[in-house]
């Protein structure tokens, strides 16, 4: 060692003056009056109090605190309250959807921000996003990609817009079933077919799916079978009158979306971590039966309301139960499941699920009413 400088298989080690630089494979640590700033992958997260910029990575993820994660969750609804007023339990359907990696399919009536809140919430989360609007003459390679013969060049692939980590399928049920199954293919498999060529899609993968719930003609229903894929189904209600008055000035009409300056809290690669975290939270035994009790309530005929149900829920909404319950005890700053998180999320998993008869239908029944009365009935651990 000369002049404290050290050099090994070309690795270097500096420490003068109190100031330390550890050098791996263009991996730097930096110490100096107490600030500490790590740097892997280029992927930071900032907490002023402790003056710290830490990257999470696949392996310091699992020693992310629930705090932190919170934290970091916090900062995504603050962020997109910006710009979309109120909605905050579809804000939040939509946030715990992406940590479940899953699909969501959104009910609404024309204006109440559906296209508005992906838009945002793929800029918040530093994710490409893609718009389509199914039509009844739009076809299958329109989603996917086709390959095309331009001359001088000769074959090539140009990929559809479902290669993107957010895609908007607006007004899915506008177009035919063919079409419909295109998409529903890549959501599952999170991969499409081109040319018999199979092209993986960018992870994450998440899809929103709209329905226009006035329109009765020109449209065509999603099967059941389809339908079941969705992790959850969210309905967007009218705003309330304060939300109402706060739009008329805080709306996409009078001011652009760049000038609301949407920071981006997470990254692609951020929010895949953030999925295996949601893997990692415990649940019981006594909450897996009462998820299984609840769905196997669905199928059975003994209760009241089982005149109301033509097919119960399948084991995906067992499933599908499971891993939201996760998500929602993360967003609510927990590593444990308890009750209250099954019963929340009962609701997106199993109401497009249920399928109910005419006699429902006749008197009014819904699937949101037959889960509450589910709910009462089963006693929580």
């Amino acid at each position: 060692m000369k002049d404290q400088k050290k050099m090994v298989n070309q690795k270097e080690i500096v420490n003068q003056n109190q100031k330390k630089v550890v050098n791996f494979n263009n991996k730097k640590i930096k110490n100096k009056n107490q600030k500490k700033v790590v740097n892997f992958n280029n992927k930071k997260v900032f907490n002023s109090n402790q003056k710290k910029i830490i990257n999470f990575n696949q392996g310091n993820m699992k020693r992310m605190s629930i705090s932190t994660v919170q934290k970091i969750l916090f900062d995504i609804e603050k962020e997109i309250s910006k710009i979309v007023v109120g909605q905050k339990d579809v804000v939040r359907g939509l946030i715990r959807a992406i940590l479940c990696d899953g699909h969501v399919l959104v009910e609404g009536v024309p204006g109440v921000a559906k296209t508005l809140i992906i838009r945002a919430m793929a800029s918040i989360m530093g994710c490409g996003m893609n718009r389509v609007q199914f039509t009844v003459d739009l076809l299958p390679t329109d989603i996917t990609g086709i390959t095309t013969y331009t001359p001088n060049k000769g074959f090539e692939v140009i990929k559809g817009p479902v290669f993107a980590n957010f895609v908007l399928a607006d007004e899915i049920n506008r177009s035919p079933p063919k079409t419909q199954s295109a998409l529903l293919e890549a959501m599952q498999e999170k991969a499409v077919t081109i040319s018999k060529k199979t092209y993986d899609l960018p992870r994450p993968f998440f899809v929103m799916a709209t329905e226009n719930p006035l329109e009765i003609s020109g449209i065509y229903t999603l099967p059941e079978a389809q339908i079941d894929r969705f992790l959850f189904k969210l309905l967007i209600d009218y705003p309330t009158t304060e939300d109402e008055k706060a739009i008329l000035s805080q709306n996409i009409t009078i001011h652009k979306f760049e000038d609301y300056k949407l920071r981006s809290v997470l990254s692609p690669s951020l929010i895949i971590n953030l999925q295996r975290r949601v893997k990692k939270v415990f649940t019981s035994k006594a909450i897996k039966d009462y998820i299984v009790r609840i769905v196997e309530d669905t199928r059975k005929k003994e209760a009241d309301y089982s005149k109301y149900i033509a097919y119960g829920a399948s084991p995906r909404a067992s499933i599908a139960m499971y891993i939201a319950s996760k998500a929602e005890a993360l967003l609510s700053g927990r590593d444990y499941v308890i009750p209250k998180d099954v019963q929340l999320v009962a609701f997106p998993v199993l109401r497009h699920r249920i399928i109910l008869n005419y006699e429902a239908e006749a008197e009014k029944v819904n699937s949101d009413s037959v889960i509450k009365s589910i709910l009462n009935k089963i006693v929580a651990p």
